[in-house]
């Protein structure tokens, strides 16, 4: 009985000579940062949640505190993107006070463009490392670079990308960690440890990161000690022997004990939130305690209304589907280059006929596939479990070893994605207060690796129509984020323009 087929065939060798993977990478980073970059100052003003985060990190230079709702992790790195960004050359003579200080919206973004720019890398070397297939990891990469919504987030002094940015960076870290041996492996998981609790130290929901290696961890054991005792040992190969490489790295779970995970994946992690409020506590002009201020975040965020607190609120399913994205900023120019929007000069409302929209919309069709590739995956899922829990009993011994570790690494790429998918996006089903897409950004990701996955095993497959089919789907998706672009970037459109990039009435 066959629980998990391979659906990754085994990559074919690369011969020697240019090194494709390498530049692949390169060209995804400075495709990534390129788009970000691009006119960064182009709106001279607040946008959306600048007017927020850019004043929090303003106030925060000046020495002074403004409760922000979220852990103040993100305010330090904004505030040191600012001082750092007034002091570079190229930041440019366009400045507003609008902040609370005179700068330039450049200082107060362009760490966020940087920090974007490295999330498809980020994620291409987390594809690499659960399946050792570069071809896998190069897809991962360019599904992520070409999503929207990453790239209005990165554009803009909003604290999103950062979240998302340590949360993977504690995947890599976790990873690398079973990859490894002794002390090695420590250093990894208190790597791992410290951009866990960095990115509970953003918002709280950054420990869904956390919580999908947790249910992953957690599900490894329990399997591990249904099996009877020789399969067990085949599963936990000796921590005095180096891995043999073709080994992956999910294969090795039930090699991290309990005191793996309380020392590395739950005391670091306390410690780096804790200590991301020690610099606020101590410029607190209430000098409230560490506690205290945990209770004012959770109570912040009770009395948040409902959907009716704001226009763009959207409850979690409607994220699968982008349903309702986010006006970030509006405004009717005169020209293509009206001063009165690229700079902030103010002037009587215009009645032109071009329109200056930033959308906080995903790619629509990367995120409809992705949805329909994760749901796949959960699906998959569901079905190793049920037919483990039904057929445990029934089954020989012959047959219980396709439930062990090393006959079922997909299986374990599967578990791991759809459990990081979930454990991201379902604790929002009990959260009543007003929510928008953004928040999917984490569950995202792992929805589009497992589209990458799926796109990657067409290829690499020797059916003719499915690498056709692989193809042509990288290439709508490449090109639905070219015309989706105009959005992404706030580029001048007339309303034909606009309401052409408009399929769905609740898109406004």
């Amino acid at each position: 009985m066959r629980i998990m087929p391979s659906i990754a065939p085994p990559s074919k060798p690369v011969p020697p000579g240019i090194p494709w993977f390498s530049l692949g990478l390169v060209a995804l980073f400075l495709a990534s940062l390129a788009l970000r970059f691009w006119e960064l100052s182009r709106f001279n003003t607040l946008v959306f949640d600048e007017v927020y985060y850019a004043k929090f990190s303003s106030n925060w230079l000046k020495g002074e505190i403004i409760f922000t709702g979220h852990p103040p992790l993100s305010t330090y790195i904004i505030a040191f993107g600012i001082w750092l960004g007034e002091k570079l050359p190229w930041s440019g003579d366009m400045k507003n006070s609008l902040a609370g200080l005179m700068i330039s919206p450049f200082s107060y973004r362009w760490l966020n463009a940087f920090t974007g720019a490295l999330i498809p890398l980020i994620v291409a070397t987390i594809a690499y490392q659960l399946t050792h297939r570069r071809s896998f990891a190069l897809i991962a990469g360019f599904l992520m670079a070409i999503d929207g919504l990453f790239l209005v987030e990165s554009r803009y002094a909003l604290n999103n990308v950062y979240l998302v940015l340590f949360g993977l960076l504690g995947q890599v870290g976790f990873l690398a960690a079973l990859q490894t041996q002794s002390l090695k492996r420590w250093l990894w998981l208190f790597f791992a440890g410290i951009c866990f609790g960095a990115t509970a130290a953003i918002k709280w929901n950054g420990l869904g990161f956390l919580l999908g290696i947790y249910l992953l961890w957690i599900g490894a054991w329990l399997l591990h000690w249904r099996l009877p005792a020789a399969d067990r040992s085949s599963q936990l190969p000796s921590t005095n022997r180096p891995e043999p490489k073709s080994r992956l790295p999910l294969q090795n779970l039930t090699q991290l004990r309990l005191g793996h995970f309380l020392i590395a994946l739950a005391i670091v992690p306390a410690l780096t939130y804790y200590a991301s409020w020690i610099p606020y506590m101590q410029v607190d002009g209430e000098t409230l305690n560490f506690w205290q201020l945990q209770y004012k975040t959770y109570d912040y965020h009770r009395r948040v209304g409902g959907l009716e607190a704001h226009p763009y609120c959207s409850l979690w399913f409607s994220w699968l589907v982008m349903s309702r994205p986010v006006a970030y900023f509006y405004k009717l120019g005169s020209t293509p280059d009206d001063p009165a929007v690229i700079s902030g000069v103010p002037s009587p409302a215009s009645q032109g006929s071009y329109i200056f929209d930033v959308h906080a919309m995903g790619n629509p069709f990367l995120w409809w596939a992705s949805t329909i590739a994760i749901l796949l995956f959960v699906g998959i899922f569901l079905t190793i479990a049920t037919v483990f829990l039904i057929q445990r009993w029934q089954i020989t011994q012959h047959q219980r070893e396709k439930f062990t570790l090393e006959q079922t690494p997909t299986g374990w790429i599967v578990a791991y994605l759809v459990l990081g998918w979930g454990a991201n996006l379902l604790p929002w089903l009990s959260v009543k207060r007003c929510t928008f897409l953004y928040h999917y950004m984490p569950s995202l990701v792992f929805a589009v690796m497992a589209l990458a996955f799926i796109l990657d095993r067409w290829l690499q497959g020797t059916v003719f129509s499915r690498k056709v089919t692989a193809i042509a789907v990288l290439i709508t998706l490449l090109l639905a984020f070219l015309f989706w672009m105009p959005l992404y970037l706030g580029l001048p459109l007339t309303p034909e323009s606009i309401a052409l990039r408009r399929w769905f009435t609740s898109w406004i």
